[in-house]
């Protein structure tokens, strides 16, 4: 039997993953720092996998991680639909509309691309520092999650998205600005992360480990399942 709060924070991991997509179309800088709209909700994604993985362990996290990918797959491909779709003549909001889901396969290659590396490198950090740990230490284990995911994440997409479009100089400022910002993202939120963790926990009675686990992350689809 699904968790009914499981069902309910992939629901919010797939908004929030759609949101983010929007958002990143935004851009802006602070002082030295060239940051996207993104920023505001796409780290609330990674609390969401941290939460999931820590009670029901990293299989329901892969579960989490590609509902979130297919479903915002699928909301890009009918996004570019409507976009190629003419307006009516009256419509003079074509441009903005474009500039907005007008994704190059480019941008949305390398958001995919990065998205899958970054979030199963989350969980898998998360996992195997739970078993080290012996379920201790879940204040680091979301934050070196978060590093070493978020590194992940920005190390597949600037580079994927912007060589060759932005000076070289300026893809290593943009990717560390994004690490640093997206992690103390993650340490402010922390005491609310950890009070839904344990919450979570008791809720539901479940405290998982991943021994013997698969970290294939293909396993939810072959079934390849070790437990």
């Amino acid at each position: 039997m699904v968790s009914v709060l499981f069902m309910q924070f992939t629901v919010i991991f797939a908004v929030c993953l759609i949101a983010s997509n929007i958002l990143e179309t935004k851009q802006m800088v602070f002082g030295p720092l060239h940051l996207t709209g993104g920023l505001l909700i796409f780290p609330i994604s990674y609390i969401l996998n941290d939460v999931v993985c820590e009670v029901w362990g990293y299989r329901r996290a892969s579960i989490l991680i590609w509902t979130g990918f297919l479903t915002n797959f699928a909301f890009m491909i009918v996004a570019s639909i409507a976009d190629a779709i003419p307006g009516a003549s009256y419509w003079e909001n074509e441009a903005g509309f474009h500039a907005i889901f007008g994704l190059t396969p480019r941008i949305a290659l390398a958001s995919f691309v990065s998205f899958i590396a970054g979030s199963f490198v989350n969980a898998y950090v998360m996992s195997r520092m739970k078993i080290a740990d012996k379920g201790k230490r879940f204040p680091l284990r979301a934050i070196m999650s978060t590093v070493w995911g978020e590194g992940a994440d920005s190390l597949f997409f600037f580079p994927l998205a912007f060589y060759g479009v932005l000076p070289n100089e300026e893809l290593p400022l943009m990717m560390l600005s994004q690490l640093v910002l997206k992690t103390v993202y993650e340490i402010i939120v922390l005491p609310v992360t950890i009070r839904v963790v344990n919450w979570v926990k008791r809720y539901e009675g479940e405290d998982y480990y991943d021994n013997n686990v698969s970290y294939n992350i293909f396993a939810v689809f072959l079934g390849n399942k070790k437990e």
